[in-house]
């Protein structure tokens, strides 16, 4: 069948047998998570259809200003949601790490991949720019925060071994360079067996839309390749400038841990 095959909003009700049957297990199996599973699924088809309609009018109407603005939510959601996770556990200078090598990871591998690897025009078109944003941003939130888990895991656990390094005349960062090389290790794991299972074991969901839209195979194999090994490049930048940054902020001026 040629064309894009529309649903309907019946068809789209089907769907939510999926969550009635998760529901059923959870409630056979006594685990108390009915609530939560509510919940998540009624925010994200609320968020999914907002998101739509806004989306509609932005593609409709191009325009710079809009474009950078919803960039800059999605950096700002992207930072809250990693800081919120761990509320209570950072300290200020590695907030305004954390902050910082977002910015930095995601923005310098986003304007590299559209500008010059994909070259839209013109350079705010938000059909381009938006979708892809959300992929790198989502992808680095998600590496950085891995990272800064076992950075605090690493600093806790192993603080007598860092500690007796820094005694035996050890720079702070020659004492740290195991958990840091280590937590380097574990937040970009995820992306990288994301992409050995890629085309064999699933078909990631930028190409499925995009066949599913009509684009050639070809075409759309081509861009999954890129943006891939564009979200590798964003998660590896936003997780190493992290940690570069990020291990000094356990250490005072006279490089003892506090």
């Amino acid at each position: 069948m040629d064309g894009i095959i529309n649903l309907t909003a019946i068809q789209v009700g089907l769907a939510y047998i999926f969550i009635l049957m998760v529901l059923v297990i959870v409630r056979i199996r006594g685990i108390k998570k009915e609530k939560e599973i509510l919940i998540s699924s009624v925010r994200m088809s609320l968020q999914l259809i907002l998101t739509g309609y806004i989306l509609v009018y932005i593609f409709d109407n191009p325009n710079p200003v809009a474009t950078g603005a919803i960039i800059v939510l999605m950096e700002a959601f992207a930072v809250f949601t990693v800081l919120k996770r761990y509320k209570g556990k950072l300290s200020i200078p590695l907030k305004k790490v954390i902050i910082l090598s977002l910015s930095i990871g995601t923005l310098s591998c986003l304007i590299y991949f559209l500008l010059v690897v994909v070259r839209i025009s013109p350079w705010y078109n938000p059909r381009y720019f938006i979708p892809i944003a959300g992929m790198i941003i989502g992808n680095s939130m998600t590496g950085v925060s891995l990272a800064v888990k076992s950075l605090i895991e690493g600093m806790t656990i192993q603080r007598d071994l860092v500690e007796e390094a820094l005694v035996l005349g050890a720079t702070p960062k020659t004492a740290t360079k195991a958990i840091i090389d280590n937590t380097f290790d574990s937040a970009i794991m995820p992306t990288i067996n994301q992409m050995v299972g890629m085309g064999i074991i699933f078909l990631p969901g930028m190409m499925t839309g995009q066949i599913l839209s009509g684009t050639s195979p070809t075409t759309a194999i081509a861009y999954q390749i890129a943006i891939m090994l564009g979200i590798l490049g964003s998660v590896a930048l936003s997780v190493i400038i992290m940690l570069q940054l990020g291990y000094r902020t356990f250490f005072n001026k006279q490089d003892q841990l506090f």
